[in-house]
């Protein structure tokens, strides 16, 4: 069983993962009109990662027999002043999103939550992954800066990125 403390402190995470969807959601549209298909295509995928992290703490809550409380949501950013400062305000999110699972981890050991250590152990991994692909594409971005080749070189790299879905088992 999961304190009440820990049930509100990860639906307030659920709430944050849909925000954080949003938020790549309305990169993807600033890429579109961009014209730069393969950067809104990265910023698709981490809308659907996004998702999914949500989804999979909603399935948690659940399956530990407590309730998902969902809330409204501020409208996302949407204006950027080159793919540099998207990928910026990208890396800044996740950044906030590390602190915020690193929190929530801090709980759930203060709660003694084994269950919840376990669960939480996958999103501390991610956050990894996720800042390091982040700061990747800003090196490329602040390499190739003014040469609007490179840009489309990096551009044509981030098309193929494709969605994963969570394992079952994670």
């Amino acid at each position: 069983m999961l304190s009440d403390k820990l049930v509100d402190a990860i639906n307030d995470q659920i709430q944050f993962e849909y925000h954080s969807a949003f938020i790549y959601k309305s990169m993807q549209a600033f890429f579109e009109t961009q014209d730069l298909p393969g950067m809104a295509n990265w910023m698709n995928i981490q809308f659907q990662e996004e998702m999914s992290h949500a989804e999979k703490m909603f399935d948690f809550i659940c399956e530990t027999g407590n309730q998902v409380v969902l809330q409204g949501m501020d409208n996302p950013h949407r204006d950027y002043t080159s793919p540099l400062e998207a990928f910026e305000v990208a890396l800044e999110h996740e950044q906030i999103v590390t602190s915020r699972i690193n929190a929530l981890m801090d709980l759930a050991q203060q709660e003694k939550s084994h269950a919840a250590q376990i669960f939480l152990q996958w999103f501390v991994t991610e956050q990894v992954e996720e800042e390091a692909t982040a700061n990747h594409i800003i090196a490329k971005l602040k390499r190739v800066e003014g040469d609007g080749r490179g840009l489309i070189m990096i551009d044509q790299e981030l098309a193929q990125r494709t969605f994963v879905p969570i394992a079952a088992d994670n």
